[in-house]
């Protein structure tokens, strides 16, 4: 016989084999509970006290208004609603280096390739080809055969294909394989995950960097003022004009914006070097200049989903639900390992002592089904049964507590978002006022009605007003960009190929 044809008749033997592997999976049943996919918060608002329409308006740069639409959607790139050039080329930067998604998408890939590898073990009969030879001698009478003349040493060549195939009767490879499933879903909404937090963290970044940098600023123009101040009163206290008590409350107003700066500096390079890490770079090769706040366009219009659609939006909440998911298939996994488990084996080949015969006929097989019914196991299966359900007892409470979560995360946003708006329209009366008094006084001096200190009082207060209003007007960006983020920052919308699909 030819070796095509010798490989041929071992099909033919192995291949009822596999048929019989395969009616046992069609036909068996998945023991264990069917995951169904939670329901929807039945919230109907975010916040307790009713839910915000719309913000007050303000005058100056990033002080309009902000209304809350549930029928917008948001967009993929959500930070492009700012209608900045550089902050979206920080954002880009950090989604295309950052070793954050490329950690997470070669643990997806893992996750995946997992999967494929057990797919193949548990879906499909295991065939091997194996070929051996070996020398060997033999005692006839150490088998109980007497009286034969012994054969002298000799060789023995061998070649089989051996098939083997466990049926999943009772679906526990099914069950393993829907728990594979729902790890890679979760390893895939981590990667969404982490995209969104990278993106939030460096619009939040950008945006402390340019009001960091912006209160050094006026704090050092505060500070030049200050220290003029305080020559003019020395000079004042030579002369008798004031108390020596006034000089050393100047002294120590100096002092304490002295104080202040080296702390926004430290602050200022802490979070650079934050935003360089999270551009995939090293601080010290990294060197980027602040965004300018009254370059930054806040959005008029923003999105607010509907609280029965946050569950389906968070990366966070899917990947919890992903997580419930495998915990209930692994249930079914432990369930199954309390039934029979039936395994069908097969194999076919030749044993020759001349290896030019061993293509010539197959002279060994054989054909065998093994049944396992676990019988004592000193209570250890019902007992992986009893932690699997408390594993997904658990699932379930996490679930819960991410979606809760989740909500609390919005409701903090519009509430700061409303509140920073009302705290953004009193800086801005009190930076006016500020501005009002300064021109007035401005006036005064140049017709000789007020000191040179004066003055310089003047224009200190108006920077420290108009300081207070740049923080306040930075919280409203960076609140803005938290809303975003809590409503899951548009990922559905993207066009990655490595997105998730809703």
């Amino acid at each position: 016989m030819k070796p095509g044809a010798m490989a041929a008749h071992m099909w033919r033997v192995a291949i009822p084999a596999l048929y019989l592997g395969l009616g046992g999976l069609l036909g068996g049943c998945a023991v264990g509970p069917d995951f169904k996919a939670p329901a929807a918060p039945a919230v109907q608002q975010y916040t307790a006290t009713g839910q915000p329409q719309s913000t007050v308006a303000s005058i100056g740069v990033g002080g309009v208004a902000q209304h809350f639409d549930a029928t917008m959607d948001i967009p993929a790139q959500w930070w492009t609603l700012f209608h900045s050039v550089q902050l979206d080329a920080l954002v880009r930067t950090a989604l295309a280096n950052s070793p954050l998604i490329a950690q997470a998408k070669a643990t997806l890939r893992q996750a995946s390739e997992t999967l494929n590898g057990e797919t193949g073990a548990k879906r499909y009969p295991q065939v091997d080809l194996q070929l051996g030879g070996t020398r060997q001698q033999i005692d006839t009478t150490a088998l109980g055969i007497p009286n034969v003349p012994q054969a002298g040493p000799f060789n023995l060549y061998n070649a089989s294909l051996s098939v083997s195939y466990t049926i999943d009767a009772f679906g526990a490879n099914t069950r393993m394989l829907e728990g594979s499933q729902a790890q890679v879903q979760y390893q895939a909404e981590e990667l969404q995950a982490v995209r969104l937090t990278l993106a939030g963290n460096v619009v939040t970044a950008a945006i402390r960097q340019a009001a960091l940098q912006a209160q050094i600023n006026s704090t050092q123009q505060m500070l030049r003022l200050q220290r003029q101040q305080l020559v003019i009163m020395a000079q004042r206290l030579a002369a008798g004009g004031i108390a020596e008590l006034d000089l050393k409350n100047q002294r120590t107003l100096v002092a304490q914006s002295e104080a202040a700066l080296p702390s926004l500096q430290q602050q200022l390079a802490q979070v650079t070097h934050q935003l360089a890490v999270y551009l995939g770079k090293p601080p010290g090769e990294a060197a980027i200049q602040p965004l300018d706040l009254n370059q930054l366009t806040l959005p008029e219009q923003l999105p607010l989903s509907l609280p029965s659609a946050l569950a389906r939006q968070r990366p966070d909440i899917r990947a919890a639900e992903a997580t419930l998911h495998q915990a209930s298939a692994q249930v079914g996994v432990a369930t199954a390992g309390l039934y029979p488990q039936l395994t069908l084996s097969g194999s076919a080949g030749v044993e020759q002592t001349h290896i030019s015969d061993i293509a010539n006929s197959i002279n060994v097989w054989s054909l065998g089904l093994k049944l396992m019914q676990p019988l004592f196991h000193g209570g250890e299966l019902r007992a992986k049964k009893r932690s699997a359900v408390a594993a997904y007892d658990a699932a379930t409470a996490g679930y819960q507590q991410t979606v809760l979560q989740a909500l609390q995360q919005v409701a903090d946003s519009l509430r700061a978002l409303e509140n920073d708006a009302l705290a953004l329209q009193a800086r801005t009366q009190a930076a006016e006022s500020a501005q009002s008094s300064l021109a007035i006084t401005q006036k005064q001096y140049q017709a000789g009605g007020v000191s040179h200190l004066s003055l310089l009082d003047a224009q200190r207060q108006s920077m420290q007003n108009d300081l207070d209003r740049t923080v306040a007007q930075a919280a409203r960006y960076s609140d803005t960009a938290a809303l975003l983020q809590a409503l899951g920052g548009g990922w559905w919308n993207a066009t990655e190929p490595d997105a998730v699909s809703r």
